[in-house]
């Protein structure tokens, strides 16, 4: 019965499957086929060139550490190369402003790639702020190599810091996809969009949401379940939300964030110096050097029973 499935049943039911996701698996309409594959071991070889020691599969001798990561940065860069150029004419087709074959795009990706690859010493640079903070902010931490090895908030942001880039140049597709990764490996979701200063520290990491236009200045620690999030959507006259407002709130240098605070709104500032409590919910402003927390609850206790 199966055999005959096989050869008479499967021919017949592929073709209704593609008749009905035509549009998303077409040529036309998706940026090459393995992109989420591609996307994944592009940001390996790229963080095993910033820190051989931690993401690279190989042993490398310290004598052989430089060839080891010019090899990484080279591979990284012929990606990388292929998925911008993919997405470039993806983008040109559905807007169709080019063909297919159009050089246009695939020589804007090599402009893109150098430029992306030339950035990685300013990303390293950040992403050291970033793992300071983290050592700095847990009296947990025994090393900073803990971080590398272990820190959620460290991979969540790491990728983030990357995607940024891309990002900040317009390259659809990527940088998203680059987040959701994260997002998908460690519960913490920060859009590509975000601007984030240096020395951020995630600390547990689960359940934190940081939206597409929020700003989050130097020296600022969260820890999980925090929602720097939306208050509402403006509507175009089809009922569609307004896209490109400022939806998501700022947040000023040296703020802790604890655990299940909800901040919203596009006009929402949390001044420099806030202490923001565990579970707070704000859709105002709040001015420096304040602390913000919730009424201490009033548990019922019932001994034995009774």
């Amino acid at each position: 019965m199966l055999q005959e499935w096989k050869d008479n049943g499967a021919p017949g039911l592929a073709r209704e499957i593609m008749a009905i996701n035509k549009p998303n698996i077409t040529g036309d309409t998706i940026s090459g086929f393995g992109m989420k594959r591609k996307v994944a071991t592009f940001i390996d070889l790229v963080r095993s060139a910033m820190y051989p020691n931690i993401y690279d599969s190989s042993t490398t001798k310290e004598i052989e550490l430089e060839a080891t990561v010019t090899r990484r940065l080279r591979e990284a860069a012929v990606l990388l190369d292929c998925m911008v150029a993919e997405v470039l004419v993806n983008q040109c087709q559905l807007e169709q402003r080019h063909r297919a074959d159009c050089n246009k795009c695939k020589e804007t990706a090599q402009k893109i790639t150098v430029r992306f690859m030339e950035q990685l010493p300013h990303v390293a640079r950040l992403l050291n702020t970033d793992i300071e903070a983290a050592y700095c902010g847990d009296p947990a931490a025994r090393s900073h190599e803990e971080i590398l090895l272990a820190y959620p908030g460290f991979e969540a942001v790491s990728i983030y810091r990357l995607a940024h880039i891309f990002y900040t140049m317009d390259i659809p597709l990527l940088p998203r996809i680059m987040t959701e990764q994260a997002h998908n490996k460690t519960g913490i979701d920060i859009h590509p969009g975000a601007t984030v200063g240096e020395h951020f520290f995630i600390d547990h990491g689960t359940g934190v949401v940081i939206g597409e236009t929020c700003t989050i200045g130097k020296h600022v620690k969260i820890y999980q379940g925090v929602t720097l999030g939306a208050k509402s959507f403006e509507l175009d006259e089809n009922g569609h939300p307004v896209k490109g407002v400022k939806r998501h709130p700022d947040i000023r240098d040296n703020v802790v964030i604890y655990s299940g605070a909800t901040i919203l709104g596009g006009d929402t500032v949390i001044g420099e110096g806030c202490v923001i409590g565990g579970n707070v919910w704000l859709t105002h402003s709040v001015q420096a050097c304040t602390t913000v927390y919730n009424a201490s609850p009033s548990p019922t206790l019932i001994t034995n029973g009774k």
